[in-house]
Order: structure tokens, then sequence, then C-alpha cells
């Protein structure tokens, strides 16, 4: 490997918290050598829940940039001018960005900078007396820190498992491929936003008419996003800084309270689900073939015939109920994990109580190699730093531990270089 591979910063995986990064460098920082390799052909987000009227939860403020660097080229402002629709995205008047927009955005980015590498995975990294080693499908690097992107994985509860396919899945799956519903019972489980997207969409006939459809969640009722200005106040920096100064107990406490900050349904999917469940079953009168049940816990699933049997308990008396269904679709969440390529490492990576990376304040990752050559996790930290972004951590990424620049690598952009300028100090989403 010769010494034009070494890279200031690798990043592993081009999802939304490392191309966030890689936007800030280039705008703010373009003598550091970056890269940031990417197994996919092509940036996309979250496409297997691509579904007809779905919409972020935030802003469109809160892009990859603009919290730090609104001047940057890679904002979402820019993104509109660029395809010539800003007057009339203001003119929608649109309470939120649509996935299918927000991702195409992010495409937008990722194949306008040199430094995100598209179709080149990381196979392996290894550390030794100069750094990092990454062996990508692209040849060999060397780095002085990584930063991992990888995305978390969809999870189920352990009994769904054995029975995962094509009519057990994940909702992080739905649109991956044609389905057909019609006449079939259609159970979800999980009461966040996306099981409120795919029960909306099952309710509209979006796979066809189904015979039954029950929408089951743990929580006590289908809740709303919290979208306050005070509870917003938990994702300014000052209020992250502060929170990964708490204890762990006390940071556990803290984010089971502030759950409805990030992890709730938003107002205008509630309403428009209400007043389709108000139109076709009270002013159409159509036999109630969609039911809402929530404060029931899945605990079991097993093969009943040629469908499923699903057993859940009663949050109030503990009563068992059981759903007979065809289709089952866990819209459960996301689990991390760590990428394949970092087998030769793990060991060296503690873990706390819940089996979850320790993070320093900068989202560095504790781990017993040298101080010098650092790993960061930017999509790890919710128990450690709250509901902050990876905008925010930038500073600690690029700027808290590389004074000197090394040389820069190949297919990274070259300008001419000025002083760099803190990223943090702008704010951060």
């Amino acid at each position: 490997m010769s010494e034009r591979s070494t890279l200031d910063l690798a990043g592993v995986g081009a999802g939304p918290f490392n191309l966030s990064i890689a936007a800030l460098a280039d705008s703010r920082l373009p003598q550091l050598a970056t890269r940031f390799f990417e197994r996919r052909q092509a940036l996309s987000w979250h496409p297997g829940l691509m579904l007809p009227d779905t919409h972020l939860q935030t802003g469109f403020l809160k892009d990859l940039v603009t919290a730090v660097a609104p001047d940057s080229r890679h904002s979402f402002l820019n993104y509109l001018v660029s395809h010539r629709r800003f007057y009339r995205f203001l003119n929608a008047e649109l309470g939120s960005v649509s996935r299918a927009e927000f991702s195409d955005y992010l495409r937008w980015v990722g194949e306008r900078l040199e430094s995100v590498a598209l179709g080149q995975g990381v196979r392996e990294i290894e550390l030794d007396a100069h750094g990092f080693r990454l062996r990508t499908d692209s040849g060999d690097y060397r780095a002085r820190h990584l930063c991992l992107g990888t995305g978390k994985a969809p999870w189920m509860p352990e009994f769904a498992t054995a029975l995962r396919g094509p009519h057990c899945l994940h909702a992080a799956e739905i649109a991956h491929t044609r389905r057909d519903f019609s006449g079939l019972r259609v159970v979800v489980v999980g009461g966040g936003q996306s099981g409120a997207d795919v029960f909306l969409n099952a309710l509209r006939g979006h796979w066809g008419q189904p015979r039954s459809l029950d929408w089951i969640s743990r929580r006590r009722n289908f809740e709303p996003l919290d979208e306050t200005a005070f509870t917003n106040e938990y994702f300014t920096p000052g209020y992250t800084s502060a929170f990964h100064g708490l204890s762990r107990a006390v940071r556990e406490r803290e984010v089971a309270a502030q759950k409805l900050a990030s992890d709730g349904i938003t107002p205008a999917a509630l309403q428009t689900l209400y007043r389709e469940l108000y139109h076709r079953f009270d002013v159409l009168g159509e036999p109630r073939w969609a039911r809402l049940l929530p404060h029931r816990s899945a605990v079991a699933l097993a093969r009943q015939g040629a469908g499923m049997r699903l057993t859940t308990e009663h949050g109030l008396g503990g009563e068992r109920e059981r759903f007979d269904a065809d289709v089952v679709i866990f819209a459960t969440g996301f689990s991390s994990q760590l990428p394949a390529c970092l087998a030769p490492l793990a060991e060296r990576l503690p873990r706390d109580a819940q089996g979850e990376l320790v993070l320093g304040p900068h989202f560095e990752v504790a781990w017993d190699g040298p101080a010098a050559h650092r790993l960061y996790a930017v999509n790890a930290g919710r128990h450690s730093h709250g509901h902050r972004r990876a905008a925010a951590v930038a500073d600690g990424v690029a700027l808290g531990d590389h004074p000197q620049p090394c040389r820069r690598a190949r297919g990274v952009r070259s300008r001419r270089q000025r002083r760099p300028r803190g990223l943090a100090s702008a704010g951060g989403a």
C-alpha cells in the first residue's frame, strides 16, 4: 500500500450519518483526506419502506449540513434549486419532506462527493503499527481514523425469526418485492411510524384488499411524535453535551422518558388515518374489517394450518389473545450490530451492560487500541448522547485530532487549503 492511499478518515458505509460528515468535510475541511466506502451501487434511504404518502418526521432544514454549514452546496435547499423546484416546494406548503424526495436528495449528494466510493464495500479492517488497514473491493487503504456508519439491522422478536419469509416479514422489507394481500388476514405488529405507514397503505389497498387488518401495539395508545418547542431542545448541542456527562442510569431513565421525541407517529399521519377510518366505517358503513389494538405485547407466533397464530398479552389485565393471520408484518425497529469487516477488532471494543459500544463525548469508541487511531460510531449514541445527530459531531470527527492532514488519497477532491472553521460552533441537529 502506497502513501497515496493514507486517509485521515475512512468511513465504513455512506448512510445519512456518514454522508453528513462527508458533506461537511467537503464544505468546511477540504484539506482532509477522506473516503467513505459504500457497498451499494447507488444510495437510497430505507428502500424497503418506500411506500406511497410516507414522510420524514423532521423538517427539511435538518438535512445533512444546514445546521452547521448553511452555505454548503450540499444543502436540501440547493438540491431544490438545482432541480428547479424550489418555488413549487414552497407553494406546496409541505409539512415535511416525503421519503422519496429525501432519498433522492441523499443520492444527489452522494453522487456529487468524490470522497464517496459507491460499489466499494470494505471486506476487512485490521490494525498495525501504521494505523488501520482496510481491504476493499477497489484495493487496500490505510487510515488514521475510522467512522462506522453501516446502519442498523431490522429487529424481530426471537419467536418470529424461525417463521421469517414472504408471509412473516419485517416492515423494512415490504417494498422490496410485489405483494398481494387480497383476501388475506393481515396483522401489523409495532406502534411506531413504520407501523402506521404500513397499516395505512394496507387499509388503502396498496397490496390489494385484505380480508381483515389488525394493528397491534404494546404502547398504551397510538401516540403522536412530540414536535413541540421545548421538546426540540433535546436535539441542541448544549443539551446533548450535558446529557453525555450524566450517569448511565440517569441517561437510560431520560431516554425512556423522551421516547416520543423521536419515536412517535407524526400528528399528520394519525389525523390522516383517523379520517380514513371514519370515512370508510362511519360514513360509508363498511363492515369493520380493520382494527387498532393497542396495549398488547406480542409474545408468541406459531404455524396454524396454512397460516399463523399470533399470541398477545394485554397490558392491563394480562389476559392472552390470539390472532389468526396469513401475513404478519413486524414494524419492530432496528438493532445495532458491528459490520462483519470489523471482526478482527471486535474483541478490542468493550460493550456496556446493554451490549452497546461505549462512546466518548465526540462519539469516539472506547477501545484498547492506540489513542492516535480512533474509531467513531455516529449512529450508536442514543443511550450515551440522547438525540444528537451527525452534524453536531463532525467537529469531533474531523477536527478533534487532525492537526496535520495526511497527503490526499486517490479519488479525493483537491482544493486550495484554507484555515479550518469549527463545525459544531454553528449549532447542529
